[in-house]
């Protein structure tokens, strides 16, 4: 199984557009490697291949990726794009993908509801574009050698469909990590966590390969920077570090790579001179990066 990290940032990436802080002007000075939005690209063979989340940066992302580059005057090696939730980081690229491409189109009941009210996303035509429902915990083929299941994760509706008290830690279909497994290995992409239950701990023990949410570090990060009112929590997204955070959630667990991926541009994860680096890098961790590959 290949799995090429298309874009390692959370939404808005890095340099966020309206954002002066320390890492958006380490980005744009070249001290900190940029960041687009959170998307993977995995194959069995290298040859036909799965978009896991269509992030607003996708056309760049292909170009960027030589392995998803056209092979004939008109196509694609991109034979599917499955979604793990509803959010504009996972969901507007599905607009540049609009050229009368074929390829299935794959998530959740949940967010393919979501999909279905947003009278834009008719420019992908449904004769063309197949949306198949997929059913969590339902083994599935994504590709040729290639089997894929959805697993609930604690995770909120999309901010654009928030209303009233919101509950950031819901178990359902509108926040899914997703399962693959090829070649009796077995990898788990899950770009948005806000809480690790036992049962998910449980889940993700033995993985060969796990690509887990680090959209903050801690999770008052954002406040205290003066960049937001939001927690991590409040986003949905479990911290990192601290007692309460993933790292500690899973000290113990047997896992075999553990990458941290949708880093938010407040993170100073992404800086790779920073202590949080060090510190993640001691406990066993990698941060992605885009064009970031994994053989698992």
């Amino acid at each position: 199984m290949r799995l090429i990290v298309l874009g390692a940032g959370a939404g808005g990436g890095l340099p966020q557009w309206n954002c002066g802080c320390r890492n958006c002007e380490g980005a744009r000075s070249g001290r900190i490697a940029p960041m687009t939005q959170s998307s993977i690209a995995v194959s069995a063979d290298g040859a036909t291949w799965a978009v896991i989340n269509a992030s607003p940066d996708i056309r760049a992302q292909i170009a960027a990726t030589p392995a998803l580059h056209p092979k004939t005057l008109r196509g694609s090696s991109i034979a599917a794009v499955l979604l793990t939730n509803g959010d504009l980081d996972h969901v507007a690229g599905l607009l540049t993908l609009r050229e009368g491409q074929p390829f299935r189109l794959l998530a959740t009941a949940a967010i393919h509801d979501v999909l279905a009210g947003n009278p834009m996303l008719n420019a992908l035509d449904p004769s063309i574009v197949l949306r198949e429902v997929i059913a969590v915990e339902t083994p599935f083929d994504l590709l040729p050698g290639l089997t894929a299941r959805l697993m609930p994760v604690p995770g909120k509706v999309p901010l654009y469909l928030e209303a009233g008290q919101v509950v950031t830690d819901a178990m359902g279909e509108e926040t899914v990590a997703v399962e693959l497994t090829s070649g009796g290995k077995r990898a788990v992409y899950a770009p948005a966590c806000a809480a690790m239950p036992p049962m998910l701990r449980a889940r993700l023990a033995g993985a060969d390969l796990l690509l887990l949410d680090g959209t903050v570090w801690t999770d008052d990060e954002m406040p205290r920077a003066g960049l937001s009112t939001k927690t991590g929590r409040r986003m949905g997204h479990m911290a990192v570090s601290g007692a309460d955070g993933s790292m500690a959630a899973l000290d113990g667990t047997e896992i075999g790579d553990k990458i941290l991926i949708h880093i938010n541009n407040s993170n100073p994860l992404v800086d790779p001179d920073s202590s949080a680096r060090a510190t993640a890098a001691a406990a066993g961790w990698r941060v992605a990066h885009d064009g970031m590959e994994v053989t698992c």
